[in-house]
């Protein structure tokens, strides 16, 4: 007979699925790269008769924000519902470790009965587990579900990403080609933002983003098709977004509205409309529009909420559908900016209903900052040739200004564009003082992890560049029955979760596992059958598969010795507020900053120091340096036990002194230290350096063959000597 407990845990797991049988479907369709560019967003220019329909079916929300303007970071919270800056996954591309209580969202639904899939983008800055999804390829979407078993699937379409406006695939071209002429857009109508010059190419750019929008206009068209023939449109909420704004220069990856402010439109058949909004189901008729600030954060809790879940208590985001929405809405949104690609910046933004406020925390680096990727825009291209000719006036020039102010402020109702910064403007003072203190109240609360320099960051991660793989998960079989076998599979390993393949006796040795996400404590098996589990954590290699026949001994031991995570580390300590503290020295701060400067310098903190010989070399004159602060940073250079601290002075001491073997110190780290990112501030250094590194012009040549973004900024300063020889 099966013991209570086994009968117990196997009832549990079976409640579970007969509960998500009685809750809505839930579709994802997003899109890349988009603003709000919509004819039902009362854009003139678009051509999006579907899209428009679609909002006209449902809730169109005007004032939707993501966390970042750029899609890796701002997919990393839409997946988790958490600040990328607060679990480590804010720089583009990197390979983020999050803590322990972070999970793919789409577990929670898939634990509880949910047919989860994704079509077909993962870019989460992690590599997906095999705990996220039932299925995640090109080819996903509801079908492969079971009887009457509900789902959340997500669609994303290309067409409109970046890099289709300058260079598009044949795919792309195929669809733009297919749309009548009316739908087709004509360069001389386009609206130009006065941040551009108002050019044939830039109107060229701007006509092929559009021609993208009516082709994807035709996909999503598609889709509710689809939907509608499989007879589950009356079933199913869906929504439509974008996962940030338009891929043209000053939009994609900033924090101006026109990179961070998405189109948003969720439909909702009648039979869900009480569900999704208690006592207020007309907020959700067709044509409605809803002004409150959503937040990319928002989206975990409440499709967890449409599915009748109640969202973990760590997620970072608020609910706005669902049976048990937030009591208030947002009053702010936030956002960040951290290396995009291969370059290094450092912005933070809180916007209301009205105003965007952004700190920069690297005012030194300028707005119009080399980022390969993004200058094979024609439309930067453009603006740099007139900039260099001399020929960019007014507002498009206001992109290559040196340096960034410290602060600034926008009235996004006056100033739409975000032109004008009122952050010294006496008649805001209130107004700005309000915003920063809510950026260092967010900034503190999520436990900000953007002002660690990376590479520092990168050795808390991951010391010594080493990949953690969690432990194998344990297992228990509670006794064989009529040739069937309940067994126990379990993980004490913190942040684990388990995935489980059963295996036929007759099954081929090649044969790939399809991985099931364990949602209840038993599971059952047939003698004979060889059973298949992995332990898998966001950030960690995958545990060895744990392979067990029926029948045989207890396997699995689920000891973990590795490190302690990142980020107790960092919350017990104080770190982040003295970070904060030498940052405020950024503020005009009279003669006194550079002995603060050199006070910091002897924090035990790496990161501090960083900053404080970081902002001591912006505030020297290389002609008029004193003559200690040449001692200190040579002191640096040859005893900080940081090596991103001696990167950082050695690129000081070969500006100021024309050092040949500080540029051949340099040289060796981008050659050879074990951190990816070290390498890249070694690379960058050489690059600004210009024509004082020169002597390691060989090193640099062999450097562009060497990783992706070592490899562009190397070529870059490479192609800059050749110029001027």
């Amino acid at each position: 007979m099966r013991t209570l407990a086994t009968l117990a845990m196997w009832t549990w797991a079976a409640g579970c699925v007969a509960a998500a049988a009685d809750r809505p479907n839930i579709l994802w369709i997003s899109a890349e790269d988009i603003s709000p560019d919509l004819g039902c967003y009362g854009d003139p220019y678009a051509a999006t008769p579907n899209l428009d329909r679609f909002a006209a079916e449902g809730v169109r929300f005007t004032r939707c924000f993501t966390h970042a303007g750029v899609c890796a970071p701002s997919r990393s919270g839409l997946i988790t519902g958490m600040y990328p800056p607060s679990i480590g996954t804010q720089h583009m591309r990197c390979k983020g470790v999050p803590p322990a209580n972070v999970r793919c969202f789409p577990e929670y639904p898939r634990a509880a009965g949910y047919y989860c899939t994704n079509n077909a983008k993962t870019d989460y800055q992690f590599d997906a587990p095999d705990s996220a999804w039932d299925e995640s390829s090109n080819r996903a979407d509801w079908r492969g579900r079971g009887k009457d078993q509900p789902f959340f699937c997500v669609i994303n379409f290309t067409t409109t990403h970046e890099s289709q406006i300058r260079d598009p695939s044949p795919q792309t071209k195929k669809l733009v080609s297919a749309l009548p002429a009316e739908m087709r857009h004509d360069p001389s109508k386009a609206v130009v933002p006065p941040y551009y010059p108002d050019t044939p190419v830039v109107r060229r750019d701007l006509a092929n983003y559009a021609d993208n929008l009516s082709a994807l206009d035709g996909q999503v068209a598609e889709v509710l098709q689809r939907l509608e023939a499989d007879g589950l449109a009356d079933d199913t909420i869906v929504w439509f977004w974008g996962d940030h704004g338009r891929g043209l220069p000053r939009c994609k990856r900033w924090l101006y509205d026109s990179g961070t402010r998405v189109p948003l439109m969720i439909r909702v058949p009648e039979k869900w409309r009480n569900w999704a909004a208690p006592g207020a189901p007309e907020k959700l008729l067709p044509g409605a529009v809803n002004d409150d600030l959503v937040a990319f954060v928002d989206f975990a809790p409440t499709v967890l909420s449409l599915a009748g879940l109640t969202p973990a208590t760590h997620l970072q985001g608020q609910t706005f559908l669902g049976p048990k929405p937030a009591e208030m809405p947002r009053k702010y949104v936030y956002g960040h900016r951290d290396r995009m690609d291969e370059t290094y910046d450092l912005i933070r933004m809180v916007r209301d209903e009205r105003f965007k406020y952004l700190r920069n925390f690297m005012p030194d680096v300028s707005y119009a900052q080399d980022i390969w990727y993004m200058n094979q825009m024609p439309t930067l291209q453009e603006m740099r040739r007139l900039h260099a000719e001399g020929q960019l006036q007014g507002e498009p020039a206001l992109y290559f200004r040196a340096n960034k102010p410290v602060e600034e402020l926008f009235d996004t109702e006056r100033d739409p564009y975000e032109l004008h910064n009122l952050a010294l403007d006496p008649q805001y003072a209130d107004v700005l003082r309000r915003m920063r203190t809510e950026c260092l109240r967010w900034m503190i609360s999520m436990g900000d992890t953007g002002l660690i320099p990376e590479p520092i960051f990168d050795e808390l991660k991951r010391p010594g560049g080493k990949w953690q793989q969690a432990p194998q998960p344990r297992l228990a079989e509670c006794g064989p029955e009529q040739g069937i076998a309940p067994v126990i599979l379990w993980s004490s390993f913190p942040g684990a979760s388990v995935v489980y393949a059963t295996l036929p006796s007759d099954a081929p040795k090649d044969l790939k596992p399809t991985w099931k996400l364990l949602s209840a404590p038993a599971i059952w098996s047939s003698l004979g059958d060889t059973l298949l589990a992995k332990t898998c954590r966001i950030g960690f290699r995958d545990s060895e598969v744990l392979r067990w026949t029926v029948g045989r001994p207890i396997v699995g031991d689920d000891v973990y010795n590795g490190p302690r995570h990142w980020r107790e580390v960092v919350d017990e300590s104080p770190l982040l507020s003295r970070l904060l503290a030498v940052k405020s020295l950024d503020f005009p701060s009279g003669a006194g900053v550079l002995a603060a400067y050199e006070a910091a310098i002897q924090d035990e903190f790496p990161a501090v120091r960083y900053w404080a010989l970081r902002g001591a070399v912006r505030h020297i004159n290389p002609d008029r340096c004193p003559p200690k602060w040449g001692v200190i940073v040579r002191q640096i250079r040859d005893a900080d036990p940081s090596p991103l601290l001696q990167v950082v002075a050695a690129q000081a001491l070969a500006k100021w002194s024309n050092d040949e073997s500080q540029v051949r110190f340099l040289a060796k780290k981008m050659q050879s230290d074990p951190q990816d990112s070290l390498r890249l501030y070694a690379a960058t250094a050489l690059r600004e350096l210009g024509e004082q590194a020169r002597p390691v012009l060989p090193e640099l040549e062999a450097a562009t063959k060497s990783g992706e973004y070592v490899g562009r900024v190397s070529q870059d300063a490479v192609a800059r000597l050749r110029s001027t020889q």
